[in-house]
């Protein structure tokens, strides 16, 4: 009888699906099985050609989960979901099996009526041809899909590191923003979609800062302002205070200048500083609260000088900005 080997290939990416594989290799020995290997440790043209010769002499089956549903029921489900979805699909081509061994140290068949017939087995995918096969059509399914992503979506370069949080794909997110292929419960997707929000001080905010701050919040609150939170800080991005009055809704950056001789604070805001807040007060809106898509946004800073233990002057100037 036969080994029906499982593998995964997609855990850690922040972008794209699970995939699973199940094999159960040809009874006769072929030429071919001492070229299977953990797919990592193989070339992307031997993958492809090892691939074909899978899929056409063996039982194969794949189980997909796209990245929305990951979120939706977490990595440990997904991987049980994936891995009964290419189980099921192997047992509809009616091939015999009289073993299981799945790749790591979790059974995920657990609790099914094939539970006592699986193992596992860490780096299974380099140790037994029946789950390198599985690591094998599973890496190429996924990298083609990914590739074909990256035809949809040219700027985030997705067949180079296929969903992997390289720089360049951080990057990537940092200028486009999420698409739908990408896991919003993982870091950094996690921070700019708004599955977790801090809304605590920098670690880097001066006490001096932080009365700068306050000093602002209590200056639009008595200007009819009501804010929404203070210190709003993502992976990506910091805003000081977010309020609404009326239908506009305010990103305020806070500068402190104790006098002018370094400058005042809104030659802070340089083009690139005006760029980095529109694009928080952007991602903000849409990842983190579309209660406030209908607001009209505006970019404002606001400048503090003077000794905070005395009266201050303080001076606000807006930037109107496109509502997306």
């Amino acid at each position: 009888m036969s080994i029906l080997g499982i593998d995964e290939v997609g855990r850690g990416p922040i972008a794209g699906p699970l995939v699973v594989g199940a094999v159960i290799l040809p009874d006769n020995e072929q030429t071919w099985f001492s070229e299977l290997k953990d797919s990592k440790k193989l070339t992307a043209k031997k993958r492809e050609s090892l691939n074909t010769l899978i899929l056409q002499e063996s039982a194969a089956g794949l189980g997909w989960v796209p990245a929305k549903k990951l979120d939706q029921i977490g990595i440990s489900n997904a991987l049980k979901l994936a891995t009964r979805q290419a189980v099921k699909a192997v047992q509809s081509l009616h091939k015999p099996f009289s073993q299981i061994i799945i790749d790591g140290k979790v059974n995920f068949l657990k609790g099914t009526s094939l539970e006592s017939y699986t193992s596992t087995c860490v780096k299974a995918d380099t140790k037994i041809r029946e789950v390198s096969a599985a690591s094998i059509i599973a890496k190429v399914a996924r990298d083609h899909y990914m590739i074909e992503l990256s035809a949809k979506y040219p700027q985030y370069a997705f067949d180079k590191h296929v969903g992997y949080g390289t720089k360049a794909h951080v990057d990537a997110i940092y200028h486009y923003g999420l698409t739908p292929e990408h896991r919003q419960s993982f870091e950094p997707c996690r921070s700019l979609s708004g599955f977790t929000t801090e809304t605590k001080p920098p670690k880097n905010t001066t006490k001096i800062g932080q009365q700068a701050e306050q000093a602002v919040a209590d200056y639009l609150a008595q200007n009819g302002h009501t804010i929404i939170t203070k210190n709003h800080k993502t992976f990506f991005y910091e805003i000081d205070i977010i309020s609404i009055k009326d239908d506009q809704i305010y990103f305020t950056e806070v500068k402190y200048r104790k006098n002018d001789t370094h400058g005042s604070g809104f030659e802070a805001i340089t083009p690139k500083k005006l760029a980095q807040m529109r694009f928080a007060a952007d991602s903000y809106l849409k990842y983190q609260n579309t209660q406030f898509k209908n607001y009209q946004p505006l970019l404002a800073a606001a400048q503090v000088t003077g000794n905070l233990a005395i009266p201050t002057s303080l001076q606000i100037s807006w930037f109107p900005i496109n509502h997306h």
